[in-house]
C-alpha cells in the first residue's frame, strides 16, 4: 500500500500550474496465434519490432491549413525544428514536408481549444484516417515547455512509449493522487484515461530499453505528491529537461542507423542469405534489365517485414510492402519493375525462426 506524500510543502507552495500532458489514445494490441504466444521469445519479438519503420523510410508530413486543426506558421515552425532535431541524431529515417494530406503519412493538427496533445505510435499512423490527423498539438509549442512537447509527439511517431510506463522503472505511485490531479484542469482526465496514460505499464517489450530514463523527451512532468518511490520524486516532483537524452538517441539508433554509404546488389533467380538478428535490417539495390512484373520472397521460418521502394530522383518512394510476422507463410511482394530505374529492397527480421538465416530472392 502506498505511503502518504512526502511533498516538500515550500516546493509545494511555489510549484507552478500543473501541466498538460499528452493524451495518446489506446492500442490496439495484436492478437497472436497460440502456437506464437506461447513462444515468449518469438511473441517478444514481434510486439517489440511490429510498430518500428522501415530505416531509409522517407516520411511525408503535412500540416492542415484550414478548419478546426488548422496550424498557425509560428506553430508550424516549432513542429519543423523538431524534425530537424531528430534527424540530427543521424538516422536513416528522412523528414519530408509536402502540401497534400494525401500524400503525407504523419499529418499534423493544432487545436488550443481542444488543449490535448497527441499522436499515433509508430505506424499506426498509417491506420488513421486521411481526414484526420495522426498528431496533434494542444498548446503553444513556441515556449520551452512546448519545444519539448513537439519533440515529445514526433518521438510517439517514431515509434516511442511514454518512459515512466517502463515496467522496469520501479515507480510507484500515489495512484489517488494522480486520479485527483489529472482529473482537475488543465488536462480533466477521466479515470481510464489517467490509467491508459500513466498508471499502466507497459509489455516489456513495448519499452525503449531494460531500465528507465528520467530525462527521456518520453517522459512526463509530474508535480510534488504523485510519484511514491523513487522518493526523491515524491518530495521534489519530476521535471525533464524536455530534450532529447543520451538514451533517446542511442535507442534512435539502434532501429534507425545512418544508410550505409554503398548499398549491395541484388540479381535476379541468386538468392542470398540474411544472417540478420531480431530487430535488424538490411537493404539492397536491385536493378531490373526488363521491365515486367518479378517477385520479391523471403523464405525460411522467420517474420520479417518486406518493402519495395523506387529511387526516383534520389528519394526513396514506397511502393509495397509485406509483413508476414506472426503468420505461417513468408513475405513476398509482387510488383511491375521497369528496366533501367532502381529499387530498394528492405527487410526488417522480427524473429529469426530456428535457423536464423532468412534467404532472399528476386524472380
Amino acid at each position: 500500500m502506498a505511503s502518504k506524500p512526502k511533498t516538500n510543502k515550500s516546493k509545494l507552495a511555489a510549484r507552478p500550474a500543473p501541466r498538460p500532458l499528452c493524451n495518446t489514445p489506446p492500442r490496439i494490441k495484436p492478437s497472436l496465434p497460440a502456437v506464437i504466444a506461447n513462444d515468449p521469445r518469438r511473441a517478444r519479438a514481434i510486439l517489440n519490432t511490429r510498430g518500428k519503420w522501415l530505416n531509409g523510410t522517407v516520411l511525408h508530413y503535412c500540416f492542415f491549413k484550414s478548419g478546426h486543426y488548422a496550424v498557425a506558421k509560428k506553430q508550424a515552425d516549432a513542429v519543423r525544428a523538431a524534425f530537424a532535431e531528430w534527424k540530427a541524431v543521424g538516422i536513416g529515417l528522412v523528414f519530408q514536408e509536402v502540401t497534400q494530406m494525401s500524400e503525407a503519412e504523419v499529418r499534423i493538427g493544432y487545436s488550443e481549444p481542444d488543449g490535448s496533445s497527441a499522436s499515433a505510435v509508430g505506424r499506426d499512423v498509417l491506420h488513421v484516417p486521411t481526414t484526420e490527423p495522426t498528431t496533434v498539438y494542444g498548446w503553444d509549442l513556441t515556449t520551452a515547455y512546448g519545444r519539448g512537447t513537439a519533440l515529445h509527439e514526433l518521438g510517439h511517431v517514431l515509434g516511442m512509449e511514454h518512459e515512466h510506463q517502463n515496467p522496469f522503472a520501479g515507480i510507484k505511485w500515489h495512484e489517488e493522487a494522480v486520479y485527483t490531479s489529472l482529473g482537475k484542469p488543465p488536462n480533466s482526465w477521466t479515470r481510464e484515461t489517467t490509467f491508459h496514460n500513466i498508471l499502466e505499464k507497459l509489455e516489456p517489450s513495448q519499452v525503449q530499453g531494460s531500465s528507465w530514463d528520467p530525462d527521456s523527451i518520453m517522459e512526463y512532468e509530474f508535480e510534488p505528491g504523485l510519484i511514491d518511490e523513487p522518493e526523491q520524486y515524491d518530495v521534489d516532483g519530476l521535471v525533464p529537461p524536455g530534450k532529447l537524452s543520451k538514451a533517446d538517441k542511442a535507442w534512435l539508433l539502434k532501429w534507425y542507423p545512418a544508410q550505409a554509404a554503398q548499398t549491395p546488389t541484388l540479381e535476379a533467380f541468386k538468392a542470398v542469405a540474411v544472417p540478420l538478428a531480431a530487430g535488424q535490417q538490411v537493404d539492397y539495390l536491385f536493378k531490373p534489365t526488363e521491365s515486367r512484373r518479378y517477385t520479391i520472397a523471403t523464405k525460411g521460418a522467420s517474420d520479417t517485414l518486406l518493402g519495395l521502394f523506387e529511387d526516383v530522383n534520389g528519394t526513396p518512394r514506397n511502393l509495397a510492402a509485406d509483413d508476414d510476422s506472426g503468420e505461417d507463410r513468408n513475405a513476398s511482394i509482387v510488383y511491375k519493375l521497369f528496366a533501367g530505374r532502381r529499387y530498394f529492397v528492405r527487410l526488417r527480421l522480427y524473429h529469426p525462426g530456428q535457423t536464423g538465416i532468412t534467404s532472399l530472392m528476386v524472380s
